[in-house]
């Protein structure tokens, strides 16, 4: 990688990183309003709002919420299933927000998991993730098909004794590019995705597939290459007796001959559970205004 694409490359991230760190502030902010009888639509909607007010615009996808033993897509069968119901919140009851904000053209896709009190199992469910985003990175680095790197996190699962509920998301992905979006004053969005990041998606299906790549990370045959330059939202997703959880965060994947540099997490520590440090405790809020 020469210095100019570096440098080229450090400014990007700083927009990308910017969007994300938004995104979990948001997130934490509104888990901690969570409270009893809360429904998923009323936390989906308390997203979108806090974004709204703070500039975002457009979306790669509208907000979720999954309350009780939705977080872990129990008896899921159809896309409807995933969008926000009318399910309450109770004590004790674990929660992910799953939010997708685009700002300034910067895309952001982040999972973060809760409970509304003490729940064990998820708490231990965040821990164990812990080596989930170690083996990813660790894999991408040495440049393993991306369909191996996901049966890799199939056996980790299966030794921690989870149930792998990614599968459940269409195509079964546990990733998905990102890009750069252009800036519009009105983005329309179908069946609860922005129209500008699909096209941005569908593009990069078609140029990947004339040279035998997805922009989407599964464990079918079209995903059995080495990782594709570029931003993936990456987010493994563990369940065990009608419980999940799961991170979701910007892995950046380059062209470089260093390993350090050939892949990285964009953020060192981000807030993706509650178990996890604060970020927006920590100042969140107060870093990303620096960053712009």
């Amino acid at each position: 990688m020469t210095r100019a694409v570096a440098d080229e490359l450090a400014v990007e991230l700083r927009g990308f990183r910017r969007v994300q760190r938004l995104a979990y502030a948001c997130a934490e902010t509104v888990a901690a309003r969570l409270e009893p009888g809360t429904t998923e639509r009323e936390a989906a909607r308390m997203q979108r709002e806090w974004l709204r007010e703070r500039g975002v615009r457009d979306w790669f996808h509208l907000p979720f919420a999954w309350f009780g033993d939705r977080t872990a897509f129990v008896n899921f069968r159809v896309p409807m299933q995933f969008f926000p119901t009318g399910r309450r919140l109770a004590p004790g009851m674990p929660f992910i927000l799953d939010l997708a904000p685009v700002y300034e053209g910067y895309t952001a896709d982040i999972g973060y998991s809760g409970s509304l009190g003490v729940n064990p199992v998820q708490d231990r469910l965040l821990a164990d993730l812990e080596a989930h985003r170690e083996l990813i990175l660790r894999e991408v680095r040495e440049r393993r098909p991306l369909r191996e790197i996901y049966a890799a996190v199939d056996r980790l699962m299966v030794r921690q004794g989870y149930a792998n509920r990614h599968r459940a998301y269409p195509f079964g992905v546990i990733a998905h590019k990102v890009h750069r979006v252009r800036q519009r004053r009105w983005s329309p969005h179908v069946f609860g995705f922005g129209t500008q990041s699909l096209k941005g998606l569908a593009s990069d299906a078609l140029h990947g597939h004339r040279e035998g790549w997805s922009p989407l990370w599964s464990p079918y045959r079209f995903s059995d290459h080495p990782p594709q330059p570029g931003l993936w939202a990456v987010e493994p997703h563990l369940g065990l007796r009608g419980t999940g959880a799961k991170f979701e965060e910007i892995l950046v994947v380059t062209d470089s001959r260093d390993p350090e540099q050939s892949a990285f997490w964009l953020d060192d520590d981000p807030p993706w559970g509650s178990r996890r440090a604060s970020e927006f405790e920590r100042g969140g809020t107060r870093r990303w205004a620096e960053d712009r």
